[in-house]
């Protein structure tokens, strides 16, 4: 089985810790007598927030009126994303997240009349650009198919916390890039999707808002874990950013001791092996399966692209 190259640090076992001891207080809040205010405001942030990292212009209360049917004047196109964004996040408790078939079926959702390829993988080249500069570019399209099935492989067998393998198949998922267009959007809600298996508060849990409002970091993150062939600076950057929005969305916070007896738990089943830190590689996951991007080339013999799709990280050295 392939396994995707991740560190697990002391920090993010600390993080860890500490959000499996506040999911319960925010579960408690959702409960509360204006909860169902709180849900549908949240959701609202959501869709907001993850459309406005691919730069959808609407506003949080221009999203709540087309959410509640009303008339909104704005691009026809901004106005079809939400709309999408919105079918697609009904479908939330019918998804699973570890079938292909209904990443396929999410993304023709959310992709309808945007795109002629919605629902289907991409069958050509792209790229990721900064203004002009390529920061990254993704497996051939022949690879997708191979790689996204590897991947939820991984997902399915592995014994990692739910926590980890959610921000490990999120970078994974935006390393790959299997659609022509909608992979942000897409990777943020099959990460939300994956972490609702773990308690069904993370439905309504914006952590979309928390990643808008740090955008430059989130991609720093992925940039750092892409050039250090590593997801572990993205695993706790996610992780970091799921901590604050339950902080953010609860009110107060648990008291130490709390989190030292969660955080011992933790440790307890990850063993003594993750007792180092990030710069000693403590829990090398793959490590060597994948060069930074600098040393990495897609251009292979047709008959390696027909025998070796799995282990497209392999590189050439220039």
């Amino acid at each position: 089985m392939y396994i995707p190259p991740f560190t697990i640090s002391t920090n993010a076992i600390n993080l860890i810790a500490e959000i499996s001891a506040q999911i319960e207080r925010y579960a408690i809040r959702l409960e509360q007598s204006d909860g169902l205010r709180l849900r549908k405001a949240n959701r609202v942030r959501t869709i907001h927030s993850s459309l406005a990292i691919e730069g959808n212009m609407l506003s949080e209360n221009e999203v709540k009126d087309i959410i509640d049917g009303k008339t909104v004047m704005a691009p026809l196109r901004q106005i079809q994303e939400v709309k999408n964004a919105i079918k697609t996040y009904e479908l939330y408790e019918k998804l699973n997240p570890f079938d292909v078939n209904d990443l396929l079926k999410a993304h023709g959702t959310m992709m309808m009349a945007l795109t002629d390829d919605a629902g289907k993988f991409r069958r050509g080249g792209v790229g990721v650009f900064s203004e002009e500069r390529l920061v990254h570019m993704a497996p051939p399209a022949d690879h997708v198919p191979i790689l996204i099935d590897d991947l939820f492989e991984w997902l399915k067998q592995a014994k990692d916390h739910l926590l980890i393998r959610s921000c490990v198949f999120h970078y994974e998922f935006e390393f790959i890039h299997p659609f022509s267009d909608g992979n942000g959007r897409m990777g943020r809600l099959w990460q939300s999707l994956i972490l609702g298996r773990l308690h069904p508060l993370f439905e309504y849990l914006p952590v979309e808002n928390m990643v808008y409002a740090n955008q430059e970091a989130y991609y720093n993150a992925i940039q750092h874990s892409t050039a250090t062939a590593d997801s572990g600076p993205f695993i706790e950057f996610m992780l970091q950013e799921i901590l604050n929005t339950l902080k953010r969305h609860q009110g107060s916070l648990i008291s130490q001791h709390n989190v030292m007896e969660v955080r011992d738990k933790i440790r307890d089943k990850f063993g003594t092996n993750h007792r180092l830190d990030l710069s000693e590689s403590k829990h090398h996951v793959g490590r060597n399966s994948r060069p930074s991007l600098s040393n990495t080339s897609f251009d292979r013999e047709e008959n390696q692209r027909t025998s070796g799709c799995r282990h497209y990280k392999e590189s050439r050295q220039q």
